[in-house]
């Protein structure tokens, strides 16, 4: 089973590599952007089928090692068949 995991700055905790992304962004000419929130997309292959067990493994992996509680939030999906396959094919050129 396929997993992505997105951890990202809470609200409030200061983002230096996002606001340097923006700062860079505007500069180039994009003046739509207002914010920009830089973070962590970790993709996991779990050797289980069971959707609900990998839940639970994630939630620990997360709570354990992936993302500091103090200063970061996190959220995962559980990745079925297709959708795995799509979403975690390598990037195009």
């Amino acid at each position: 089973m396929k997993a992505r995991v997105y951890v990202t700055y809470r609200r409030g905790i200061l983002d230096p590599q996002g606001n340097a992304v923006a700062r860079s962004l505007v500069a180039l000419g994009f003046n739509e952007v207002d914010d920009v929130r830089v973070g962590k997309l970790i993709d996991i292959e779990l050797r289980t089928n069971d959707r609900s067990s990998a839940e639970r493994l994630l939630d620990e992996m997360c709570r354990r090692l992936l993302a500091n509680p103090v200063i970061e939030e996190y959220r995962y999906q559980v990745l079925d068949g297709a959708e795995a396959a799509e979403r975690l094919a390598p990037p195009r050129p």
